[in-house]
C-alpha cells in the first residue's frame, strides 16, 4: 500500500516527484512549465469510486501506486471524517429561538420540554424541535364572503337577517397544546367564533345590533369563544374581537334604511310628546300640591281658631262661675265697647229734665274739635 496522504481524491501523494504512476498524472506539472495541470472529470470520477470502495472495505483498482492493491485509509482521514460528522451533528442539534417564539422539543415524537428564547440544544435525531410563534398576533376573519362557507348572514331573534363581518385577533399561550390538540388552528378559531356569534345574534334583536350593542356583542363573543377553545385545550388566547360591519343584506339595504329613518322620526315625535306630557303633568302636579297645601293651611287655621275660641269660652266660664256679677258686668262693657266703638256718638248719662234742664244739650262737634286739635 503506497503512501497516500493527499486528500480524499488520492492525488496529493509523493509531492516531491514531478509525475506519479498511471493514476497520478493529474497532480503533477507539465514538463518545462510551472503551471499545474488540473485533472479531468473522468479521472476525478474514477478516483472517487476507488476511494468509496476503500471506505466500504474493498480494494482499489489499478493505478494509484502501480501495485495490485488500492490505497487504504489513514488515521488522519478517519479523524477528519469523525470531526466532520461531529460538526454536522452539532449543527443539526443547536438551534435559535427568537424572543417572540417558543420551541417544543420532541423526544421520539413525544413532548419533552419547552425551549426558551436564545440558543437551545436538542440532540439530533433523538430530540427534534418545533418552533411556534407565541406573541405574534394572528388575525382570523369571519363573514368576509371569500368562500361559500364563509357567509356573514345571520338570523336575529325578531326573524331579521343581518350581515356580520368581524375579526378575531389571537395568539398562542401553550405551544405544546397548540401543536398536538389542533389539526387546523386557524379554521378551528374561525368555526368557534362563527358559531358563538350566531348564537349571540340569535338571542338579540336587529335594532340594538345595528345601533348600540356592538361593544357588548364583541365582549360576549370573546368570552364564549375563549371558553370553547379552553375546553378544547387548544393553547389559544383570544386578545380582542374587531366588529367591522353589521348591516342588513345588500338586496334590502335601501328599504331598510327607509324603515330606520321612519323609526327614528317616530322616536323623535314620541320624545317630543313625552316631553310635553311631562311638562304639563309637572305643572298640574305643582298646582295640585299648592291647592292641597292651601287647604291644609286653612284647615289648620280654622282648627286653631276654634280651639282658641273654645279655650277663651272655657276660661270666661270659669271666671263667671267664680264671680258672676263682676264677670257679667265686664262682659257687658266689653260688648258695648265692641258694638259702639266705631260709632260717632256722645252719650250723657244721668241727665233729666227736672235736675239738669230740658235734657237737650246743644250739639257740639267734639269729634271735629278733637281732630282739629290733633291736626294743629
Amino acid at each position: 500500500m503506497s503512501g497516500n496522504s493527499g486528500g480524499p481524491w488520492g492525488g496529493g501523494g509523493n509531492r516531491g516527484s514531478g509525475n506519479r504512476g498511471t493514476g497520478g498524472s493529474g497532480g503533477g506539472r507539465e514538463p518545462g512549465g510551472d503551471k499545474p495541470q488540473y485533472p479531468e472529470i473522468d479521472d476525478l470520477m474514477k478516483k472517487g469510486q476507488q476511494q468509496l470502495k476503500v471506505l466500504m472495505g474493498g480494494r482499489g483498482g489499478s493505478g494509484g501506486g502501480g501495485g495490485t492493491g488500492g490505497p487504504g485509509i489513514s488515521g488522519r482521514g478517519v479523524l477528519l471524517g469523525l470531526a466532520g460528522l461531529v460538526v454536522l451533528w452539532l449543527f443539526a442539534s443547536f438551534y435559535t429561538v427568537r424572543p417572540e417564539e417558543r420551541s417544543v422539543e420532541l423526544l421520539f415524537g413525544q413532548e419533552y420540554r419547552i425551549g426558551q428564547p436564545g440558543l437551545n440544544f436538542a440532540p439530533w435525531p433523538v430530540v427534534r424541535a418545533e418552533i411556534v410563534q407565541v406573541t405574534t398576533e394572528r388575525v382570523t376573519e369571519v363573514g368576509t364572503g371569500r368562500s361559500v362557507l364563509d357567509s356573514g348572514l345571520m338570523l336575529t331573534r325578531d326573524e331579521a337577517v343581518v350581515d356580520i363581518e368581524f375579526q378575531v385577533v389571537w395568539n398562542v399561550t401553550d405551544p405544546a397544546r397548540f401543536l398536538f390538540n389542533l389539526a387546523d388552528p386557524a379554521n378551528t378559531v374561525r368555526a368557534v367564533a362563527e358559531s358563538a356569534m350566531r348564537d349571540i345574534i340569535a338571542r338579540s334583536e336587529l335594532s340594538p345590533i345595528l345601533n348600540r350593542d356592538r361593544g357588548a356583542i364583541a365582549a360576549d363573543l370573546r368570552q364564549a369563544a375563549q371558553g370553547t377553545l379552553e375546553s378544547y385545550e387548544s393553547g389559544i388566547n383570544i386578545i380582542r374581537v374587531n366588529f367591522d360591519k353589521a348591516d342588513p343584506p345588500g338586496d334590502v339595504i335601501d328599504s331598510f334604511r327607509e324603515v330606520q329613518a321612519a323609526r327614528q322620526e317616530r322616536d323623535r315625535l314620541e320624545r317630543q310628546a313625552d316631553a310635553y306630557a311631562n311638562r304639563v303633568l309637572a305643572a298640574a302636579r305643582g298646582e295640585a300640591a299648592q291647592v292641597q297645601e292651601e287647604a291644609e293651611a286653612y284647615r289648620a287655621e280654622v282648627i286653631n281658631v276654634a280651639q282658641g275660641e273654645a279655650s277663651r269660652f272655657l276660661s270666661v266660664w270659669q271666671e263667671y262661675v267664680n264671680a258672676p256679677d263682676v264677670t257679667r258686668r265686664r262682659m257687658y262693657l266689653e260688648t258695648m265697647e265692641r258694638v259702639l266703638g266705631d260709632m260717632n256718638l256722645t252719650i250723657l248719662d244721668n241727665v233729666t229734665g227736672e235736675n239738669g234742664g230740658s235734657g237737650v244739650l246743644p250739639y257740639l262737634p267734639l269729634d271735629q274739635l278733637r281732630r282739629t286739635g290733633e291736626t294743629n
